[in-house]
């Protein structure tokens, strides 16, 4: 921990000349204290490299915690780490049941804390970074750039500032702070920000009594076509059959039409539990607990004479007498702190330009993304990674075992083991739904790319379903199904 305490030492030195030490010598920096960053810090130590690990919320996993009522859809087996369970073993740490589902909770309590508790010292808790650069270089700057360490600027909860000194820096911050809007050009609708108190970008604990009665008995409008927007219509669906629930209605509001891909890849999908979600807001959907509108890019959200809210389309239609609105409309990368380094990103996505093409959902969805690792996270500068769901930008479809093998990779290219971080092996359950899924209003059959195209099969809603459920999904033999 030498050269962390050397870095300490460094704080608040305004108008101060310091001698840095070499960069060797110097801590890799690892922006954020989940899953993914607490797995990067585990690697580094097994490669003998000092992590420090900046986390901006109180404690590690701050944003796991902010959905600690949800069950993974990955299994126990899928979500830990190999290093970090290595570093975990000395101290008697057993792993939970491989083939069991833990909640949002449970992967904090029974992993994450415990992992940031033997990091120690190296993971700190109430530090936001602010900014990224190179010593005494803008991003304009060229001469002698890669010679010079990083400097990393941090504000700490009681608003004093620091500026910290790296040899690299491995950006797992995440998007959980910057989910998307509720407007369908991207931007949020006219009126999203009055709106605000009505309107939440999570899915809801609807075992909480306060959120529960916020919810029984409304209208609620979810936004969104992903495994979040799946997950809250089944729970208003449920909540909507309980005691306390009488009157409760969703409406699912989605951009595109419905297919028989609308609702994920069922039993088709690889990973079993998220094929369910699928399946369980369907049942919402067919059980009349929910209605769908299709098309539907909202453009605005305004208040009516009674109080209630009204969603207006880009195309004039108007829904009516909305009382709560659930956006689940994905997340987007925060770059604002990585303003001076020179990032090679996608223009679409928002990823490093080498994985881009490899998860882009414009050209498929199957969950079936190529190996890599260090060299396609690598950017014009050197020594700087997103990882995580950041180095997927805006693409959905990302797991935690993909993170875990990105900076394992990472690792060991940082420690000079260039074979080891070449090898990567990474083969991703499959979702059962294939096809691009970033086309504007064009028929499944029409989104060519990707790895096979299914025939679509329109739903009908509000009404029994006639075929079995995971034919819907899988029906065209998506995926080798």
């Amino acid at each position: 921990m030498l050269a962390a305490q050397a870095i300490d030492k460094r704080r608040n030195t305004l108008g101060v000349a310091v001698k840095l030490p070499a960069i060797a010598d110097l801590p890799v920096v690892v922006i954020g204290a989940g899953p993914v960053g607490l797995a990067a810090a585990a690697h580094l130590v097994d490669r003998g490299i000092e992590p420090l690990v900046l986390e901006a919320g109180p404690t590690a996993g701050a944003a796991v915690r902010e959905w600690a009522h949800l069950l993974l859809f990955s299994t126990w087996g899928e979500v830990i780490d190999p290093a970090a369970e290595k570093l975990l073993a000395p101290t008697g740490w057993t792993a939970p049941d491989a083939g069991t589902y833990p909640s949002g909770g449970d992967w904090v309590g029974q992993y994450l804390q415990p992992l940031a508790d033997v990091l120690g010292d190296r993971v700190r808790t109430g530090a936001r970074v602010t900014g990224v650069s190179r010593v005494g270089r803008d991003r304009i700057v060229d001469a002698d750039r890669e010679s010079q360490p990083f400097v990393v600027h941090v504000t700490r909860g009681d608003g004093t500032e620091e500026r910290l000194f790296a040899r690299a820096v491995i950006d797992a911050s995440g998007t959980w702070a910057t989910p998307g809007p509720a407007g369908g050009s991207g931007l949020p609708a006219l009126g999203e920000g009055a709106a605000a108190d009505r309107v939440a970008y999570r899915v809801p604990d609807l075992k909480d009594p306060a959120v529960r009665a916020r919810y029984a008995g409304r209208r609620t409008a979810v936004i969104g076509s992903g495994a979040s927007a799946f997950t809250a219509l089944a729970h208003l669906a449920d909540l909507a059959e309980a005691d306390d629930g009488a009157g409760t209605k969703a409406v699912w509001v989605l951009r595109r039409g419905i297919s028989g891909a609308t609702f994920g890849g069922g039993t088709a999908d690889q990973l079993p539990a998220r094929g369910a979600l699928g399946l369980a807001a369907k049942a919402a959907v067919d059980d009349g607990h929910a209605d769908a509108v299709t098309g539907f890019r909202t453009e605005a959200i305004a208040r009516d004479g009674g109080g209630h809210l009204v969603l207006v389309a880009e195309d004039g239609r108007r829904l009516e007498h909305v009382d709560e609105v659930i956006v689940l409309t994905g997340f987007r990368p925060d770059l604002s702190f990585l303003s001076e380094i020179r990032l090679g990103l996608d223009d679409r996505l928002q990823a490093p330009a080498q994985l881009a093409p490899l998860i882009d959902p414009n050209q498929h969805s199957c969950g079936t993304v190529y190996p890599h690792g260090h060299r396609e996270l690598a950017h014009p500068e050197q020594g700087i990674y997103l990882v995580g769901m950041k180095s997927y930008g805006r693409a959905p479809t990302f797991l935690a075992m993909t993170g875990y093998e990105q900076v394992r990779s990472v690792a060991a290219a940082l420690a000079g083991d260039l074979a080891a971080a070449d090898e990567v092996e990474l083969t991703l359950p499959e979702t059962g739904v294939c096809g691009g899924a970033g086309l504007f209003d064009a028929p499944e059959t029409d989104q060519g790319g990707g790895c096979c195209t299914p025939t679509p099969h329109l739903v009908q809603l509000g009404a029994p379903a006639t075929t079995d459920k995971a034919e819907d999904a899988a029906d065209g033999g998506c995926c080798g199904s």
